[in-house]
């Protein structure tokens, strides 16, 4: 983690209730939260830095990156890389998708960028009229958009993302699910020091990217909603590694890869504080789409990009047994994503949606 998160990190207000609370395994979740990393290849999660990249001063001008993320073995680099993901997420809960050791998980929409991707993600299965990155309403009612017509959970569901098109992904004004997302300023029923904060820094930051705001913002937003408004569910959509790859910045690609992962460890942590979610809420974090490989290969993806097609997933919440790699997975697909979701919650969106994708094997008990 950089010097400057850790500080911003350390000024966040104090966490709720007391130590670290172990989850129970045998108590149901009745929260979830869903976290994407906008583009992170599986060579990253599973491998850590690649050398063909970290050593190439064009795509890696800082020494700073060499020195923070090489190391000698593929496990030693990628906790490096994602500290909290390898010693507590792929510890204590259940990671799919790594091609390293034959496991795989594949976008099933053949195009392999964005829009189509969360499509595919959220509602569970590909909707081949979406062709484009445009901002486009969505027609296909999502998962999340569902599981608010659940007991419980009405008017419960929120999302926020670096990339401003997540109002028409979730198509907000049908499905009445509050979305920040791009250069949102925050706005709460209950105004908090925090949200007056994150506003004066949203206004006033230099734009790196148009459409895109800084993923520490994005974050900063979603964990000041949650201890204000405690939702059921919550949605975090963080962007920077893609666009990061996108400008060929291998090395503020990892640097957005670890910053991430430090917020994981901080809204895990922060769960795990509070008293109406600790022992009783789940955690699912993937990817929209996968990465070319090689020097050239590596910042693109779409269509035409051989092996953009894989990607990652992992879940860790009290009804998940603790698996670690799940190599034995190999044929899963991006569309089990969102009935996963709705399985931690008890809740079935394949049978409610027959075109959705069943949810991944063995991630709310261990006959499967």
């Amino acid at each position: 983690m950089s010097r400057r998160l850790r500080a911003v990190l350390a000024l966040l207000p104090p966490l709720l209730g007391g130590g670290l609370v172990a989850q129970a395994t045998t108590v149901r979740a009745t929260s979830v939260v869903l976290v994407t990393l906008d583009g992170l290849r599986w060579q990253e999660m599973f491998g850590g830095a690649e050398a063909l990249l970290l050593f190439d001063t064009a795509t890696t001008p800082s020494a700073d990156a060499r020195a923070r993320y090489w190391d000698a073995t593929p496990e030693e680099r990628r906790e490096l890389l994602m500290p909290f993901f390898w010693q507590v997420v792929a510890r204590e809960g259940q990671v799919f998708g790594n091609r390293l050791g034959g496991g795989g998980i594949r976008v099933s929409n053949g195009l392999k960028f964005s829009y189509p991707g969360y499509q595919e993600l959220l509602a569970g299965y590909p909707d081949r009229t979406i062709t484009s990155n445009d901002k486009r309403a969505n027609l296909n009612v999502t998962v999340l958009e569902w599981l608010q017509t659940r007991p419980g959970l009405a008017g419960r569901v929120a999302a926020f993302g670096t990339w401003d098109v997540f109002p028409y992904i979730l198509d907000e004004p049908r499905s009445h699910i509050p979305v920040n997302a791009g250069w949102d300023t925050l706005e709460l029923p209950r105004p908090t020091p925090g949200q007056a904060l994150l506003n004066v820094l949203m206004t006033t930051l230099p734009r790196e990217w148009d459409r895109e705001r800084y993923d520490a913002l994005t974050y900063l937003a979603a964990r000041e909603y949650l201890l204000a408004e405690r939702p059921g569910i919550l949605y975090i959509a963080l962007g920077e590694p893609d666009a990061w790859a996108h400008g060929g910045r291998y090395d503020r690609y990892l640097e957005a890869a670890h910053n991430a992962d430090a917020f994981l460890r901080d809204l895990w942590e922060t769960l795990q504080h509070h008293p109406r979610y600790r022992g009783r809420t789940a955690m699912v974090v993937t990817t929209d789409h996968g990465r070319g490989t090689g020097r050239r290969g590596w910042s693109r993806h779409g269509q035409n990009v051989a092996g953009a097609e894989w990607i990652w997933a992992a879940v860790l919440g009290p009804d998940t047994p603790s698996r670690g790699l799940r190599d034995d997975v190999r044929n899963a697909t991006q569309g089990q994503i969102a009935a996963t979701v709705a399985a931690l919650l008890g809740e079935d969106w394949a049978a409610a949606e027959p075109r959705a994708a069943p949810a991944l094997p063995g991630v709310v008990s261990d006959d499967q």
